[in-house]
């Protein structure tokens, strides 16, 4: 079939707009972390949205994905296997060893630990484009770990993080199923249903993404900033280990299975960027507005560090 030239502006347009929304987002969740920093009082209410800008970010997900995205698993699984392996293996581990050498809070920690238990993140497969790795592969990760996070984030989450917090798993299930899973395959089911519809607003949906996790870092930092003043720059410093050292162990785990060099910066991006949006929005709701404090710092840091990480890589071939 022959796609109408509007479908194929579209799909010239998205790379486009997906690398300028991946430049711009580090600027604005920092600006909005500063915003609710200085005036928290006129963000706090935001809080009562969270979930469902979440829903809207998973929805825009979606969107993006289409049934080849799952069949790289058939063709290439070892790839696939190991960065989804990795991601739900060394990240909760990493965040457990971070918080007990920096003795964070039990809130904190248990905040922390949340981050490295959910899936990757959303913008991992724009940087990972800009970083000339696998996109395919990419794409591939993200939707399968985020498929199987309402059962491995509750599970990771109760075994690692109970220890400082308690853990509602099978409330955080359910949630996670209505803020991820549902949203996700109701918006694959509707670029099924309405391909060209779907192909005409591609440009537009990295900047729901960019915009719903903006939302949830100004609600976070504002319902917590007495916390953030007291341990702000030990956490950001545990935050920033445990980004570094899940790009670090997941280029490392792609180098050790013969991942060829696009592969391996893929799975690096993959297991070095969580979608900290989700877990700051379920350490709000099944933990303390501390333990959210985490992911919103994660939201930030992790794209500034992936846009410098793509600009190194991007301008290396090998």
């Amino acid at each position: 079939m022959v796609s109408s030239p509007r479908t194929r502006a579209a799909a010239d347009a998205s790379p486009r707009s997906a690398t300028l929304a991946v430049t711009i987002f580090p600027l604005l969740i920092l600006g909005g972390a500063v915003a609710a920093l200085l005036a928290p009082a006129a963000f706090a209410p935001l809080g009562a949205g969270v979930t469902y800008a979440l829903m809207v970010i998973m929805f825009g997900m979606g969107l993006t994905l289409t049934l080849p995205d799952f069949a790289l698993v058939l063709k290439r699984p070892l790839p696939v296997l190991v960065g989804i392996l990795f991601q739900y293996t060394a990240m909760p581990l990493l965040a457990l060893g971070i918080a007990t050498l920096l003795q964070l809070p039990p809130r904190l920690a248990a905040g922390l630990v949340l981050v490295g238990c959910v899936p990757g993140g959303t913008s991992s497969n724009v940087v990972t484009y800009l970083a000339r790795g696998d996109v395919a592969l990419s794409v591939t990760m993200t939707s399968i770990s985020t498929l199987l996070s309402p059962l491995l984030t509750p599970v990771l989450t109760l075994w690692l993080a109970g220890q400082f917090l308690p853990v509602e798993a099978g409330d955080m299930a359910w949630s996670i199923v209505q803020i991820v899973l549902i949203p996700v395959v109701a918006g694959l089911v509707l670029r099924l249903l309405l391909p060209r519809l779907i192909a005409a607003i591609q440009p537009v949906l990295p900047w729901v993404s960019v915009f719903g996790i903006t939302y949830v870092v100004l609600a976070v930092v504002a319902g917590s900033t007495d916390v953030l003043a007291s341990a702000g720059w030990l956490l950001i410093l545990g935050v920033v280990l445990h980004n570094c050292l899940g790009y670090g162990v997941g280029y490392l785990a792609g180098r050790l299975t013969g991942a060829d060099v696009p592969a391996r910066r893929a799975i690096s991006v993959e297991v070095g960027m969580q979608n900290s949006g989700l877990a700051a929005g379920l350490g709000a709701q099944y933990m303390t507005p501390e333990s959210a404090l985490p992911g919103a710092i994660f939201s930030v840091w992790h794209n500034i560090s992936g846009g410098l990480l793509a600009s190194f890589w991007g301008r290396r071939r090998t």
